[in-house]
């Protein structure tokens, strides 16, 4: 026997109020994304609504690119290229001082005697710089750095070019960087002076005092 209309409309009701039926309902949030979705679709697309292209749409879209690009910049900050610093890599020898390579020699000693082993560091690293101007085969002037100055004297000292290179790092680290010298590292650099004091050059200096 077929229900009437009223009871076949009480069974529908019935039927949809069952949990499978409110399950697969869309939520707020469901609502609110396909709203936006579509928003975007109408903005991007007006031909599919038959409105013509107008300057408006790409002002539009213009800010809206604007925005995403200024919000990225306040959130994330400038991109960063490779050059992260613009400092000197390294620190300069000598700054003003005018002591000849024995009298840093005896100063870097009096240094290592009392401990200072940032002062013997770099006032040994100046006596190996100093004696190489002495001699006439590096032209060591006060604005040198430190990695200049390993870079001129390796190639006149290639045996030394593995401690030259160390011995500058060093240098650098005590005094660009800060980082405490060490009474290994002070030692190393006195034996370094030794050996290139005692040491011919591998090639005749170039005219760099003329």
């Amino acid at each position: 026997m077929l229900p009437d209309p009223d009871e076949a409309r009480d069974w529908a009701e019935r039927e949809l109020e069952r949990a499978a039926y409110r399950e697969a309902e869309p939520t707020l949030f469901d609502r609110v994304a396909q709203a936006i979705g579509q928003f975007f679709i109408d903005l991007f697309n007006p031909q599919l609504g038959g409105a013509a292209w107008s300057p408006v749409w790409t002002a539009v879209i213009v800010a809206l690119i604007v925005a995403i690009i200024v919000v990225a910049f306040v959130i994330w900050g400038a991109p960063r290229g490779d050059h992260r610093t613009r400092r000197p890599a390294s620190a300069g020898v000598f700054d003003a001082d005018e002591r000849t390579a024995d009298e840093l020699r005896r100063a870097a000693r009096a240094a290592a005697d009392a401990g200072d082993w940032d002062g013997a560091i770099v006032l040994r690293f100046r006596a190996v710089a100093r004696a190489l101007d002495e001699r006439g085969i590096i032209h060591a002037p006060p604005g040198m750095t430190a990695h200049a100055f390993v870079t001129a004297a390796r190639d006149f000292f290639p045996a030394q070019a593995a401690d030259l290179a160390a011995a500058g790092g060093v240098f650098d680290d005590v005094r660009y960087l800060r980082r405490p010298g060490t009474q290994g590292s002070s030692e190393a650099i006195a034996a370094l002076d030794e050996a290139v004091r005692t040491s011919r050059p591998a090639k005749i200096a170039e005219a760099a005092f003329a």
